[in-house]
C-alpha cells in the first residue's frame, strides 16, 4: 500500500513494473496532492500545479490523477461536487463540514468483527468499505455555520 509518505523512487519503481514513467507532470502532481490534507479536485491541483509548470493543460492533470489513482499512488473518491484526490492511501474514515465542505481524515474505527458479521449474516464477501461522517467542523461552529473564512473557495 502507497501512503501520502511514499519518496520519490519508490514511486518510480512502482510506475516501471507498470511500464510508466515518472514524469515531471506526474512526479509535481503527487506533489501537490500530498502537500494537502484538503483532498483537492482535478481543478484546484491544476491551479497549484500551473505555477510549477505553466504549458501544463487541466486534461493532462486530470489524466495523470486518473492514472495515479488506478495505480494506486492516490484514493479517488466521489463527492457532490465532483471527484476528490486523496494523498492517503492507507485505510481511513471521512468527515465532511456540511458547512464550508471541507473533508477531514479521521482515523478508521476497528471494522474487521463488523464485516466478519455481515459475511456471516448476508453471505456477502466484503472486499472493502467506506464510512463517511458529515457535520460542522470546530471553526464553522465557532462562526456559527458559516465558512470560517469569508469567501473561501471550496477545494
Amino acid at each position: 500500500m502507497i501512503t501520502k509518505n511514499t519518496s520519490a523512487p519508490a514511486v518510480d519503481a512502482t510506475l516501471r513494473a507498470w511500464g510508466l514513467r515518472l514524469t515531471r507532470q506526474r512526479r509535481i502532481i503527487l506533489e501537490v496532492v500530498h502537500a494537502t490534507d484538503a483532498h483537492p479536485t482535478a481543478a484546484f491541483v491544476y491551479r497549484r500545479v500551473r505555477r510549477r509548470l505553466p504549458r501544463v493543460s487541466l486534461a493532462t492533470v486530470y489524466r495523470n490523477l486518473r492514472r495515479l489513482a488506478a495505480e494506486g499512488f492516490l484514493a479517488e473518491r466521489a463527492d457532490p461536487s465532483g471527484v476528490r484526490f486523496d494523498g492517503n492511501t492507507a485505510p481511513h474514515d471521512h468527515f465532511t463540514c456540511v458547512a464550508c465542505g471541507r473533508i477531514y481524515d479521521v482515523p478508521t474505527r476497528a471494522t474487521r468483527g463488523v464485516r466478519a458479521r455481515i459475511a456471516v449474516r448476508s453471505g456477502f464477501e466484503v472486499l472493502n468499505h467506506r464510512v463517511e461522517f458529515y457535520g460542522r467542523c470546530g471553526a464553522c461552529r465557532r462562526q456559527g455555520g458559516r465558512s470560517p473564512v469569508k469567501g473561501q473557495r471550496r477545494s
